[in-house]
């Protein structure tokens, strides 16, 4: 009953109320410094003496929260970074009302990563960055580093992208999604409020995936009367965010729909974007038991990008395949030859015990600069204005 008057009908999964944002989840210690109409950018305190030259900056997807990339510590991408010498920032974006309704794909390149970079470099001094981005935040990532790519200079220094999807031409299992039919339905729906409702899109994932996301807990809890138990990556799935309507449609519909960005015809800032365009080292990641973006739709990238590319493939799914720490189970296969055929790659790859953050690390820690004193948070202009999670992050879908 309880289901079916707060939830629509849908079971409960995961019982929020063990997690508290700022202790439990997203609990690296930082400092926000920037609060714009879009995001906030946060950094995080130094927890080594020294750090590497050149700093990271975080680039999450805007479904969902920030802190996937800062789960629990010890399950946090972001507090691995820092503790390994890296002086970190990230993006965390507003959760999206109707007065939002017009935002655009521009609006997201200018105020969220053209914004954010400008900031990392002003406090740091630091005249590259290295970015590292997951999911619909890798594809954005990988278009800001396209669109700076045809300036004389670019601060991009490495790009890291991990479970993001450039090449639509296979979608998986998503296609069920965005067929024309779809798409026009959802445009009405987000027409109606000015953005599409976070039950909404978080309702698609779990249909994607109804078995472990839905039936599941339909015998656990109704069936067999058992409690939802907390889980970390759960408790953050369950925070959804909105989408807003103009952005949303002409994402889907530009990207999914026709492709655009793997074809080269996308633009984006008054530029037409070729991926080919970027050369800086990148480190793109995929993850076996993937089902929003299959591993071989993630590999395609090797392809796209005009630089060195060094391809890892995970154990885990889309979620678990980031937060993936070093444990006794946790592995990842490389090869360092990268095959226009996926499966010839795969075939050619070595399995190895571990966590791709530790290969990661290695492969990061080569090209970021010598070592420095931490910078201080924030300077004159970029003060800091709350302490990490932020405010952002506690918006409501």
């Amino acid at each position: 009953m309880d289901d079916l008057l707060h939830r629509g009908g849908m079971p409960l999964k995961v019982d929020r109320s063990k997690f508290t944002l700022g202790q439990d989840l997203a609990a690296t210690p930082g400092e926000v410094i920037y609060r714009g109409e879009l995001i906030e950018v946060m950094q995080y305190r130094p927890q080594t003496e020294t750090v590497s030259e050149v700093p990271i900056l975080m680039v999450p997807p805007w479904i969902n929260k920030y802190y996937v990339m800062d789960l629990a510590p010890g399950r946090s991408l972001i507090e691995w970074a820092v503790q390994h010498g890296r002086t970190v920032f990230t993006i965390s974006y507003r959760n999206p009302d109707e007065s939002m309704s017009a935002l655009q794909m521009d609006d997201y390149l200018q105020q969220g990563p053209l914004t954010a970079l400008s900031i990392v470099q002003a406090v740091t001094g630091s005249d590259r960055v290295d970015l590292v981005a997951l999911c619909l935040g890798g594809a954005l990532a990988a278009m800001t580093t396209a669109y700076l790519a045809q300036d004389e200079t670019s601060p991009i220094s490495s790009l890291t992208l991990l479970n993001t999807e450039l090449d639509y031409s296979d979608p998986g299992i998503l296609a069920v999604a965005v067929d024309p039919d779809t798409l026009a339905k959802i445009d009405k729906r987000m027409a109606e409020r000015g953005y599409l409702p976070a039950e909404d899109m978080s309702r698609m994932f779990d249909q994607l995936r109804s078995n472990d996301l839905i039936f599941n807990y339909v015998v656990s809890r109704w069936m067999m009367g058992e409690e939802a138990r907390p889980f970390d990556i759960l408790a953050w799935n369950d925070d959804s965010t909105r989408m807003p309507a103009a952005m949303h449609s002409h994402y889907l519909r530009s990207l999914y729909g026709e492709n655009q960005l793997a074809r080269g015809e996308y633009e984006l800032g008054g530029r037409r974007l070729d991926l080919h365009d970027i050369t800086c080292d990148a480190y793109v990641v995929g993850a076996i038991n993937d089902h929003i973006v299959p591993w071989k739709a993630s590999y395609r990238a090797t392809a796209l990008f005009g630089g060195d590319v060094r391809y890892v493939l995970s154990s885990g799914g889309h979620i678990a395949g980031v937060v993936n720490p070093p444990t006794p189970k946790a592995w990842f296969q490389s090869n360092e030859k990268n095959s226009p055929d996926a499966e010839v790659w795969l075939a050619g790859a070595t399995r190895r015990t571990g966590s791709w953050w530790e290969d990661w690390t290695a492969w990061s820690a080569a090209r970021s600069g010598g070592q420095r004193k931490p910078p201080s948070l924030g300077n004159r202009r970029y003060r800091p204005l709350a302490p990490a999670p932020g405010t952002y992050v506690f918006g409501a879908g």
